[in-house]
């Protein structure tokens, strides 16, 4: 695909990216979607500055899964903001992002969709309505898409699936961050983002 010297790889936590070389240029955000945001536009308009822009981001993260059978890495094939309603609203539509954001995919991993929101899902009932439009959840991907779209900078949504949104995933998503590491290394390595 890329030389993994002109990708970005952009992860929430540290843990998530441990897996990834040390040469590897990475950016950590924060959890959520206000600090990925800010994160991922601060550095991308420092990078356009220089003429520097990267070629690909490269989203590394964890994901809670809306339907049962749902594991490992998945790419994203779009994203949507789960938190973000306004259809009471009209004539506003100029003033808002997209509602959805398609994505490209490599073919060569599984596909799901994303919905984003600044809350940790754990709640059957939640999940349920959210599993109606998509497959994970996550905090941050939105955002970052959407940052990447601002940019026209190509992006990649790599999600691994630490736990099933429900009530059993209090507690659950920490200790999963290990095997999450690794089996997001090695989607990168399959998608030709880092040499083996």
């Amino acid at each position: 695909m890329v030389s993994a010297s002109r990708i970005l790889f952009v992860a929430a936590v540290d843990k998530e990216v441990a897996a990834l070389p040390d040469d590897a240029d990475v950016l950590v955000t924060g959890i959520g979607t206000v600090p990925a945001a800010m994160a991922v536009t601060e550095y991308l308009a420092t990078a356009r500055e220089r003429g520097e822009l990267p070629d690909r981001v490269v989203n590394v993260g964890t994901v809670g899964a809306l339907r049962d059978g749902l594991d490992g890495v998945y790419e994203v094939t779009s994203v949507r903001k789960h938190d973000f309603q306004l259809q009471i609203l009209t004539d506003i539509s100029r003033y808002l992002l997209p509602a959805v954001i398609e994505l490209e995919t490599s073919g060569k991993l599984p596909t799901e969709t994303l919905a984003t929101g600044d809350m940790f899902v754990s709640d059957s009932t939640l999940r349920d309505a959210l599993a109606q439009h998509s497959g994970l959840c996550d905090m941050e991907g939105y955002a970052i898409a959407v940052a990447c779209q601002r940019f026209n900078v190509p992006v990649t949504l790599l999600k691994q699936v630490s736990d099933p949104a429900n009530e059993t995933s209090v507690g659950a998503w920490d200790p999963a961050l290990g095997r999450a590491a690794t089996e997001l290394h090695e989607a990168c390595v399959e998608l030709g983002f880092l040499k083996e």
